[in-house]
């Protein structure tokens, strides 16, 4: 039963990690952090848990009637009152307290985010034993008390657990705390003590050593990961390939992407619909527009339910490649859920408006602003971005000055906008006095690095490259290079669209791109042609 509320919050988390890389003004406050985007643990009696309800699909509804679930009166007990009075006023009104009451409750807590509350639960089980405990209760309690007390108390705890307990399911829950709190060398001796027992390790083990070593400088010791995975004989999960599809697009690296998922085929591992999120994101940002588009239809057909956050992504992705009719139809689908996330109106907004449709992304904004009030600065960003985008920068200066009446401070991502906006609307000295300003703003290297912010910037790029201004264009193009946004040509063409526009001869071009990681397309030699004609005499 375990692994399945650990693999649904895995499969939940990528999905919201998928939107933090290409959302264009909620960006600030999210990031894709890949170490804390999977926590887990294996359970050998999948057969024997209850179906959650849609519970892959993060859909906020609550079907638990008031009173009538352990959980909803956990959930809904005041902070400082004990979880004994939950389980007192259950049992007080004729309910056992089973082991799926408590499965439900943890999942939801877990879901929730409540570690306190979680453990608090299964220290009461452990201590009132309402029904014959098993390893599975150890496994969640040993999960929450590393979560909030650390790897050493968790050791302790380990240590007292009996030992009729100790099998594979908790030391899997161990050796991922180890890694959780990136003590790789401790998890690796608790993997060698499994071998020893003859205890399987989870794939999820392995999925999170992956994500530690995600980072490009790390990056090598993968192959040796999962060559480690085939000798203990995990089969790979259709979620490990969904990490590693996620790191290669994350470096920008298409080709690395498709030999990712040939041999995800190979290996005969049924994709799902995270996998084609991935895929279908990752040639939306490479501008790959017909390949996307067939991921975006392997999206629809492998959708589990009305999944919130899948439909959040086919909004950007429908939004990328123009695709009006399907953007409509997508948010019709979406009105027909029980609540409508802010996330949600802010996406579509933005959608709309790259599509040119202002007037609709003004009738969704209105309709966001009177259902759920305007309570932060991605709201006010959504809107500022569609009018920008168009060049009306009268509008866009208008709300500007209505979000800091409403008390909501500009950050960089405001102040980028407003210089694309006035770029766009001719305002050349106010644009680029504007772009200074917002390299005054801090914006973190997660900020910088997202897809969003990348392709903000390559919008003014592309203005300045129209104007010849080869210093801003090279000044910007360094942001761009340092997370790999380079690795496309069209991203290159600007560069040199930029030497030919202003006139200026720069010999070595060509091989700049291809020592960058890019390879020319028909356009860049093209370009490199006309800037022959300002070699010096």
């Amino acid at each position: 039963m375990h692994v399945i509320g650990r693999v649904v919050q895995e499969q939940r988390t990528l999905r919201g990690l998928l939107l933090s890389t290409i959302r264009v003004s909620g960006f600030s406050g999210e990031s894709f952090n890949l170490v804390s985007c999977f926590c887990s643990l294996i359970s050998s009696e999948t057969c024997a848990a209850p179906a959650v309800n849609s519970s892959e699909s993060g859909i906020e509804t609550d079907v638990r009637e008031e009173g009538k679930s352990l959980s909803w009166r956990i959930e809904k007990l005041p902070r400082g009152e004990l979880v004994a009075c939950a389980f007192r006023s259950w049992m007080g009104d004729g309910f056992p307290v089973q082991r799926n009451d408590i499965f439900h409750a943890i999942n939801r807590l877990r879901r929730l985010k409540s570690n306190k509350r979680a453990l608090q639960v299964m220290e009461w089980v452990i201590r009132e034993k309402p029904y014959m405990l098993q390893e599975l209760d150890y496994s969640y309690l040993l999960e929450f008390t590393m979560k909030l007390h650390g790897v050493e108390h968790g050791e302790k705890l380990f240590s007292r657990i009996p030992v009729e307990f100790k099998k594979e399911r908790l030391y899997n829950n161990l050796v991922i705390g180890c890694l959780e709190n990136h003590l790789i060398r401790l998890a690796l001796e608790y993997m060698k003590k499994m071998r020893e027992l003859g205890h399987q390790i989870s794939y999820l083990v392995f999925n999170r050593l992956i994500i530690l070593h995600s980072s490009p400088s790390r990056k090598k010791v993968i192959p040796k990961i999962l060559t480690q995975m085939k000798a203990d004989k995990v089969a790979p999960h259709v979620s490990t390939y969904n990490i590693l599809l996620k790191i290669e697009a994350d470096e920008h690296d298409v080709d690395g992407l498709i030999k990712v998922f040939g041999d995800m085929k190979h290996k005969k591992i049924q994709p799902n619909e995270i996998t084609y999120c991935v895929l279908a994101m990752a040639h939306a940002v490479a501008r790959l527009y017909t390949a996307c588009g067939a991921y975006a239809e392997s999206i629809e057909k492998s959708m589990t339910g009305l999944n919130w956050s899948t439909l959040d992504i086919l909004l950007i992705l429908y939004g990328s490649m123009r695709k009006q009719k399907e953007l409509e139809r997508t948010w019709r689908t979406i009105q027909q859920l029980p609540h409508i996330r802010v996330k949600s109106f802010v996406l579509a907004v933005e959608a709309f408006g790259k599509l040119g449709y202002v007037e609709r992304a003004e009738e969704l904004w209105i309709q966001m602003k009177s259902e759920k009030g305007l309570k932060s600065v991605d709201e006010f960003n959504s809107m500022i971005s569609v009018y920008c985008s168009s060049g009306l920068i009268a509008k866009a200066t208008a709300l500007y000055k209505d979000m800091e009446k409403n008390g909501c401070k500009p950050n960089a991502i405001t102040l980028r906008h407003l210089a694309l906006g006035c770029l766009k609307a001719g305002l050349v000295k106010e644009g680029v006095k504007t772009m200074d300003l917002s390299l005054d703003f801090s914006a973190t290297p997660k900020i910088t690095k997202s897809t969003p912010w990348l392709e903000l910037t390559l919008s003014i790029i592309e203005i300045f490259a129209e104007r010849g201004d080869v210093e801003n264009v090279e000044k910007l193009f360094e942001e761009l290079k340092r997370s790999n946004y380079t690795r496309y040509a069209f991203v290159y063409n600007v560069l040199i669209k930029a030497y030919v526009k202003g006139k200026v001869y720069k010999p070595n071009l060509l091989r700049r791109m291809i020592l960058g990681g890019c390879r020319p397309d028909p356009e860049t030699y093209s370009l490199v042609k006309l800037i022959e004609q300002f070699r010096p005499e």
